[in-house]
């Protein structure tokens, strides 16, 4: 039995009374509404998340406050001699960073280990199932740390963007910009490969985004993670903002015929992407994961 806690955030998409299941505890995620802080998946849902949303209410995200960070810890180390905590990328979040520097506390030092391993969404959960794989496998917190920050850039993550009003209120686009591209029905791909989010191509309509991130993602399977492929070592992920059933079930059956091969894998977008995205958003990813 292994003595090693595994730790992440909401941001993985697997929330708090869902963790219990896998045996991993998550620390649900900040949002601020008209000023008011709520809890990822404690308590806000994700409908009434949305409908604030298209209420037009104010919403930021922020990062864990160190106190509940370090509450967390506290607990887990009653119970056990080392945690394994996996923050989202500190590319996308200073969550990570705060982390580290809370890990060097005495308290924590040599027991708390805080991975960077560049993810978010269906990227993170696999990291930390992978984490809870290899300490069941006999790994210490210090090994597991260093094999996934090594394998950090062994995921791939493409999002299709269905409404620009959210980009254009978070200022990553003008209004004219916004405009525009509504009435051209254009949906911008993100792309975020390790580090950041980073505009990857634009098309008319989700359906054609939908088919650029396949292709994208097909081309990766091919070049960079083939010898991953070949192995046996790769799955495929889907996850949404808010987005009917009909419409969900179709983008997943499209990617199970475009991957047959792979286990395909999906979890909600968090709050801290759809923010910024909106309804409708769509990310599909391959990853490297560590059980066949």
């Amino acid at each position: 039995m292994s003595h090693i806690a595994i730790m992440t955030d909401s941001n993985c998409g697997i929330m708090p009374e869902e963790g219990k299941a896998f045996g991993i505890r998550i620390l649900p995620m900040p949002v601020l509404i008209d000023g008011k802080t709520y809890y990822e998946g404690h308590d806000i849902t994700s409908e009434r998340f949305y409908q604030k949303l298209a209420e037009g209410s104010s919403i930021t995200t922020s990062q864990p406050s160190p106190a509940d960070v370090m509450n967390m810890w506290k607990q887990l180390l009653k119970e056990y001699d080392e945690v394994v905590h996996i923050p989202m990328s500190s590319g996308l979040s200073n969550s990570c960073q705060t982390a580290l520097v809370l890990s060097e506390e005495p308290d924590f030092k040599n027991k708390v280990h805080v991975i960077d391993n560049r993810r978010i969404s269906v990227t993170q959960a696999q990291s930390v199932l992978d984490a809870q794989f290899l300490a069941k496998q006999g790994y210490s917190g210090a090994e597991i740390k260093k094999i996934l920050e090594e394998e950090a850039l062994d995921s791939t993550i493409y999002i299709a963007v269905d409404t620009l009003e959210y980009l254009k209120k978070g200022g990553r686009i003008t209004s004219a910009a916004a405009a525009i591209g509504t009435v051209l029905n254009l949906k911008p791909v993100l792309t975020i490969q390790g580090d950041k989010l980073d505009a990857y191509t634009k098309t008319r309509g989700m359906k054609a985004a939908f088919k650029a991130m396949c292709k994208a993602l097909d081309k990766d399977l091919h070049t960079k993670f083939f010898d991953l492929y070949k192995n046996g070592l790769l799955k495929a992920g889907i996850a949404n903002t808010e987005m009917d059933s009909e419409t969900l079930d179709f983008f997943k059956n499209e990617m199970k015929k475009h991957f047959p091969d792979l286990e395909l894998i999906h979890l909600p977008l968090t709050m801290s992407i759809g923010c910024h995205i909106g309804p409708g958003g769509l990310g599909v990813g391959l990853f490297r994961c560590h059980e066949k």
